[in-house]
């Protein structure tokens, strides 16, 4: 069967984002599992899975990639349909509103093809519970009429595979879950790998990057794929228009600056949200709804786009009572709250400094 993929969400992973210029193939993501960069273990887990299945011609198990937005769910799913050459049809929890908008896809699935369902957690229960009998049975139940007139006929499904992606692993029901017979995260990138992503990039757009500015990007990217391509573009048309068009390390770095990137990754959102914890809320502990209110974001934001990476360095911490922001984040922000100056004056006081 020929591979034929569907147009994807792109706010959920950059590389699905197809570069709009003059030359046409200019797609950033990987067309194959050979050239995925990082995410070693789940690559290894499904090529392995790939391999068998392709040998017993049988659709490959279902599915479920979990892990904060933009680190590959959305094209992993890709790659899964390339790789076993069967075609992908995406949509969404949020778009599946009524059990029917299910039905219609799940009826229009060819054998083997792949059914990549994003934000799956987002899924309303009845819809949920039609894709019970789908995953393990292949098959949906048609109820006709009421009462002690109703009857079912069951619809028999052509052998599929559910690829669900979700940042929110949590809020999926235990017996969905319990029906993907391989359940992975996906994992932040390491700032080398990231280096092989912009540089891979960089080739795809033709600008050309030294180590360090590949670096120095990488670095900043915040561990996502997504971002270090969404700098890297930044970058690139900073060193266009300032620079000779080669981006080196004094470049991505000016380049970064000008858009509120840190040397560790944080941006204007970061700090801010950082900053008033300590300044309004004494570092914390504070509930989210009491930040999103302050910041004027949706609660959702923070936690999917804003949580991850600031957890992630030990920069924010969870409590049953609240946010905390930590001593660490203060010290590279410069900011602390009054009761700690405070303390951080006596202690000085005491030592004679």
């Amino acid at each position: 069967m020929k591979y034929t993929a569907e147009n994807t969400d792109n706010t959920e992973h950059l590389l699905t984002e197809k570069v709009h210029d003059d030359k046409e193939g200019w797609d950033l993501r990987p067309k194959k599992l050979s050239e995925c960069i990082g995410q070693l273990r789940l690559v290894e887990t499904l090529s392995i899975a790939i391999q068998a299945a392709r040998k017993r011609e049988e659709p490959l198990d279902h599915i479920l990639l979990h892990g904060p937005p933009g680190l590959g769910k959305t094209t992993f799913a890709n790659v899964i349909a390339r790789e076993m050459e069967v075609s992908i049809v995406t949509t969404s929890g949020p778009a599946l509103e009524r059990a029917g908008d299910l039905i219609a896809y799940l009826t229009g699935l060819e054998r083997s093809s792949v059914l990549f369902i994003d934000e799956i957690h987002r899924l309303p229960k009845v819809v949920e519970e039609f894709l019970y009998p789908a995953m393990e049975d292949f098959a949906v139940d048609f109820i006709f009429d009421k009462g002690a007139h109703a009857r079912s006929h069951r619809y028999r499904l052509e052998r599929f595979t559910l690829v669900g992606a979700t940042t929110r692993p949590g809020l999926l029901s235990a017996p969905l879950r319990e029906r993907f017979g391989i359940t992975r995260a996906v994992q932040f990138y390491t700032d080398a790998e990231l280096t092989e992503v912009v540089k891979r990039s960089a080739g795809i757009l033709d600008v050309e990057v030294s180590e360090g500015g590949a670096g120095e990007i990488a670095k900043r990217a915040r561990g996502t794929p997504r971002i270090a391509n969404t700098l890297l573009k930044r970058v690139r048309d900073f060193a266009q228009v300032k620079a000779d068009g080669t981006i080196s390390k004094k470049v991505a770095q000016d380049a970064l600056k000008l858009e509120g990137v840190d040397e560790i990754g944080l941006t204007d959102l970061d700090r801010t949200l950082l900053t008033a914890i300590i300044r309004f809320y004494k570092g914390g502990p504070v509930g989210l709804e009491a930040i999103a209110a302050t910041l004027q974001q949706e609660a959702d934001t923070i936690v999917d786009m804003v949580e991850p990476f600031l957890l992630k360095i030990g920069f924010l911490a969870r409590t049953p009572s609240g946010r905390i922001v930590t001593d660490e984040a203060c010290r590279h922000l410069d900011e602390f709250p009054k009761a700690k100056k405070k303390d951080r004056k006596k202690t000085t006081g005491e030592l004679g400094l």
